[in-house]
């Protein structure tokens, strides 16, 4: 009994060690940077933005309803409803289709 307590144990450490060892990604065409941009977090308004990043280098919209707005930052972009933030993507790290 004691021996197939100990071998259920051992199984059950081994497989747990390689569920927590951890597997990289690899997702082809993608670049890893080790820099990671700092983005507006959904949520926060037009004014903490400003507050954090300054003017964008453009700004358009707002478009439809809801209003959507698009404000653009270097390497990111910020998409607003209304006045608060929805989604910000850094365009250098995302994959776009091929044609």
């Amino acid at each position: 009994m004691r021996s197939g307590l100990y071998l259920l144990l051992l199984g059950a450490s081994i497989i747990m060690h390689s569920a927590s060892a951890g597997d990289n990604l690899v997702i082809p065409g993608h670049v890893a940077t080790a820099d990671t941009q700092m983005l507006p977090k959904r949520g926060i308004s037009m004014e903490q933005v400003l507050a954090q990043f300054g003017e964008p280098d453009q700004r358009y919209g707002p478009v439809g309803e809801p209003p959507i707005s698009e404000w653009v930052y270097g390497s990111f972009r910020v998409y607003f409803e209304r006045e608060i933030v929805l989604h910000s993507i850094d365009m250098n790290t995302i994959i776009l289709p091929k044609k």
